[in-house]
């Protein structure tokens, strides 16, 4: 009976750590809409592994996959995007560099 009492608390503690691995992206995503949703419109997530993070350049936000990365917030600064656009095609008939 003792053996189920520890085994059963044991689980209890457990439980809690185990719900508090989420993947990254996920996390990044929630906490993106909560910011667009209190009308913040410029600011930046970043995904930055534990060792990476310096103090003064953002506020972590957020701790994911496992606690091995956190999330840094900084209002005030936009997302690069993601891909670089296409430059113009030339002119008809004109020469194309080479």
């Amino acid at each position: 009976m003792k053996r189920l009492i520890v085994l059963v608390a044991s689980l209890m503690v457990a439980v809690p750590v185990l719900a508090q691995v989420k993947p990254c992206e996920e996390l990044k995503s929630e906490i993106d809409a909560k910011i667009k949703a209190n009308g913040v419109k410029v600011f930046s997530l970043e995904i930055v592994p534990n060792a990476d993070v310096k103090e003064g350049e953002g506020k972590v936000v957020g701790t994911c996959d496992g606690s091995t990365h956190k999330i840094v917030y900084k209002r005030g600064v936009a997302e690069a995007p993601a891909a670089a656009p296409a430059a113009a095609p030339a002119a008809a008939g004109g020469a194309q560099p080479k």
